[in-house]
């Protein structure tokens, strides 16, 4: 039943919004720079948000969960079959090692946490089709279990202006893993109403559709991250504490404060880089940039800012935006070396194509690529007019 899923956090979204900003020639967005001058300003270093994200803590083998499911859209909406499987034996190797003991017993599961991967992002019901899925609402759920009105509830956030939807359900220890639950009440409680809007759904006449059950597969030492599965088969990811990228991602999806984000980002980043900052091979999704407004999409194409970046061996580089009706830009160029995170980037070969043919376009570009953070996962950099960029590896 819809019911029983909405408490185990398992939700779909049937027509995938898209979570980042992306440019297209259709749909140019543009925004500020960071700052009047272009830099990057570190003045914020002193504020909470980093203060509590230099407290992040995980284990390798708890890493490897958290990288395999950095960029997925949709809480796993958007994961490929090898992500899936990726993201399958991270959590097969952290349930065989030791965690807390008998989680459901110990302080550390109680507390707010954030769903941040389910196998089964699915449900019948409409209005959970309408909310989840969606990057830009947080889903989260609530553990209190040492009270004497032991309770967990499913929270949809839509924003701090708008409100929630609450979910909540009576909740009782069966043993160190499982917990037992029946949902009894359901509300929106929305900022623009001194009421509360109850949730569409008579709990009372459900009878046992309404109970359930959730198991803890996993919980992190730290407290940090847990591992759930419910009684619908759906496994769950859920994280208290969020790795700095996923809070940089979460920003770029709501579209919230994301020069903050990077900000933050960059001097978390700084404590722990070490060596040189590597342009790494692979194809790059760009999904945000602070670039401000041009005439002609087709020169902010041939300045890389819209579309994708495919780096190559051997110094060579490709920006490719699709255009529409299979038809799509192409520029290929290369990129040198010239200090310890700087590269002296050329593009100058051109092409709209579509299929096999292609129309040559008598474009140059030069400009100095300045990358700022990279991994496996995310890469920031400055390129060209000084303008910031955030890409993601696909």
């Amino acid at each position: 039943m819809a019911t029983i899923e909405l408490a185990n956090l398992g939700f779909r979204f049937k027509n995938p919004l898209p979570a980042f900003n992306r440019r297209t020639p259709s749909a140019l967005r543009f925004v500020k720079p960071l700052s009047r001058n272009g830099r990057i300003d570190r003045r914020i270093i002193s504020c909470s948000v980093v203060d509590e994200q230099v407290g992040v803590s995980f284990t390798g083998e708890e890493n490897k969960l958290i990288e395999a499911i950095i960029g997925i859209q949709g809480r796993g909406r958007s994961a490929s079959p090898k992500q899936l499987q990726e993201i399958e034996r991270a959590v097969k190797a952290l349930e065989v090692l030791e965690g807390t003991p008998d989680p459901t017993s110990s302080d550390l599961i109680e507390g707010r946490w954030q769903l941040m991967f389910t196998t089964r992002p699915g449900s019948a019901s409409p209005i959970q089709r309408t909310f989840v899925g969606v990057d830009i609402f947080s889903v989260f759920q609530e553990v209190y279990l040492q009270t004497n009105d032991p309770r967990v509830s499913n929270i949809v956030k839509f924003s701090d202006a708008i409100g929630e939807l609450k979910v909540e359900a009576a909740a009782s220890v069966k043993d160190g893993k499982r917990i037992l639950f029946r949902f009894d009440k359901a509300a929106f409680s929305l900022k623009f109403l001194p009421f509360k809007v109850p949730y569409p759904v008579p709990f009372r006449l459900l009878g046992d559709e309404a109970k359930g059950w959730l198991d803890t597969t996993y919980l992190s030492q730290s407290g940090n991250l847990r591992i759930s599965k419910g009684n619908k088969g759906t496994t769950f990811v859920l994280q208290k504490t969020i790795d700095p990228r996923q809070r940089l991602l979460s920003a770029i999806s709501s579209d919230t404060a994301v020069r903050e984000a990077i900000d933050e980002f960059l001097y978390l980043s700084q404590n722990v880089a070490k060596g040189e900052t590597e342009l790494l091979e692979g194809e790059w999704q760009m999904i945000w940039s602070s670039q401000m407004e041009t005439d002609s999409w087709i020169e902010n194409a041939a300045n890389g800012l819209m579309g994708s970046q495919i780096v190559k061996p051997n110094g060579e580089l490709k920006f490719v935006v699709d255009i529409l009706l299979g038809l799509r830009f192409s520029m290929n160029g290369t990129f040198v070396k010239t200090g310890t995170n700087t590269y002296d980037v050329t593009m100058d070969d051109a092409a709209i194509i579509g299929g096999p043919y292609g129309i040559p376009v008598e474009l140059q570009s030069k400009f100095n690529l300045e990358v700022l953070y990279s991994d496996d996962k995310i890469r920031i950099t400055k390129g060209y007019s000084k303008i910031v960029f955030v890409h993601l590896r696909t």
